[in-house]
């Protein structure tokens, strides 16, 4: 009888212990969500801002390309400051600034105002992507990395959801100022988990220099490790084309198909539920096989859903419908090869997973912002500067992928044969 109350203990911890870390992990997913529903959020508002501001869209559209960019160098700069101070204290920073920044964009007086608060509140809500990443590295097996990653995005992938809805609603309701206010409490309550329910995965290491050499020096043994390099590249080229799509898609299915405002943003939807879905479905696939195979064969999938766009807007035979159906093929694919692709590329490193997440951050956004430019650039009124581009950066991606599995599977086999005639 006396084993019963100790294996009640053991059950009870064990059911604290996964408690704690669903929490952990819903705080993370709203670390890792901020910065990109930062920037569904307040796209319905352009109109009603660039009214309100004396400008036109296409000016405003500027405040997204400063966002974009202070995501990508903010990253690089919290990388190793996470590293340095530990997780939570730069955490504290950026989501404080990311505070401030979005009240003040709500007060911006004209449009160059705005375009340089944005750029703030990027480099303050960027320190949740980098330290999210590093922090499920400290916290978690390398074994269950991948189904954590799948986890945070499910959190992540429902604010390209909800955010253009909300963003709508309170633009329609209040006005745009709003839309940045909202955002400042949302940062606020995120703020608030981060001090009262994440714990400190790793503490301030006075071994790791801030001086430029050394921080050059850490991000150079990051990139000469060959699977992050592999990994973070192929994830970013991945990713782009989830930037093509957000860039391309208002002209594609507002303009070009003729969808109102409201079936544009259930479409919209339909395409982030395709994200989820996919990201979910992985942690089966996780059970019957590896986070690299699997990277590799959904790998060919998004790329027949990208060809497929491509030659369909060649052609002029797409039909909105089918086009939603191959983007929902495309993220659906997506949700799979991000969170493998992100826990291989982070698994080689534990001292300098901040570096590592920082390179990988900033390599996604600025890959990515590239492939908003570049749609935005070749507009012309066709679908195809955003299938063009989502067809080219899946086709790379792909490419690298299948060069590195080929590479690896060639050494094994290379090894093998030495130890067998040795």
């Amino acid at each position: 009888m006396a084993k019963w109350p100790g294996l009640r203990s053991q059950l009870l911890t064990k059911r604290m212990k996964n408690k704690q870390h669903r929490t952990i992990i819903l705080v993370l997913g709203a670390l890792a969500a901020l910065g990109p529903f930062a920037i569904d959020m307040y796209l319905p508002g352009f109109p009603a801002i660039a009214k309100d501001l004396n400008t036109d869209i296409a000016h405003v559209a500027l405040s997204l390309t400063s966002y974009f960019f202070g995501i990508a160098v903010g990253q690089l700069i919290y990388g190793p400051l996470i590293d340095r101070f530990g997780r939570k204290k730069p955490l504290v920073i950026g989501l404080s600034i990311f505070v401030l920044a979005a009240l003040g964009c709500a007060l911006a007086p004209s449009v160059e105002w705005l375009i340089g608060l944005r750029l703030l509140l990027a480099l303050g809500g960027c320190v949740g992507m980098v330290a999210s990443r590093a922090m499920v590295r400290d916290l978690f097996p390398i074994k269950d990395i991948p189904n954590v990653f799948s986890t945070l995005m499910l959190v992540m992938g429902v604010a390209p959801i909800i955010a253009p809805t909300i963003g709508g609603y309170v633009t329609a309701t209040f006005g745009w100022h709003a839309i940045f206010i909202v955002l400042a409490i949302i940062a606020a309550a995120v703020l608030f988990a981060v001090a009262r329910l994440l714990p400190e995965s790793k503490g301030p290491d006075a071994s790791i220099s801030l001086k430029p050499q050394a921080i050059l020096r850490d991000f150079t043994s990051v990139l000469k490790e060959r699977s992050f390099l592999t990994y973070a590249v192929a994830s970013s080229l991945a990713q782009a084309g989830l930037f093509a799509y957000i860039s391309g898609s208002p002209f594609v299915f507002m303009e070009y198909f003729g969808l109102s405002d409201k079936m544009y943003g259930i479409a919209f939807a339909m395409n982030a539920a395709g994200y989820i879905t996919g990201s979910q479905f992985n942690r089966l696939l996780l059970r019957r096989q590896t986070s690299k195979q699997i990277a590799l064969k959904v790998g060919v999938i998004q790329f027949i859903a990208a060809i497929v766009l491509l030659f369909g807007s060649l052609s002029g035979n797409l039909t909105a419908v089918g086009t939603l159906i191959l983007l929902f093929s495309f993220m659906f694919s997506l949700g799979i090869i991000n969170p493998n692709a992100t826990a291989l590329a982070m698994a080689p490193f534990n001292k300098n997973a901040g570096s590592a997440s920082a390179i990988l951050g900033s390599l996604q956004m600025g890959t990515g912002a590239l492939a908003s430019a570049a749609v935005s650039y070749l507009h012309n009124r066709t679908l195809l500067p955003m299938t063009g581009v989502m067809a080219l950066v899946t086709t790379l991606s792909l490419l690298i992928l299948g060069s590195y599995h080929f590479y690896t599977r060639r050494n094994y086999a290379t090894t093998q044969l030495c130890e067998a005639k040795a």
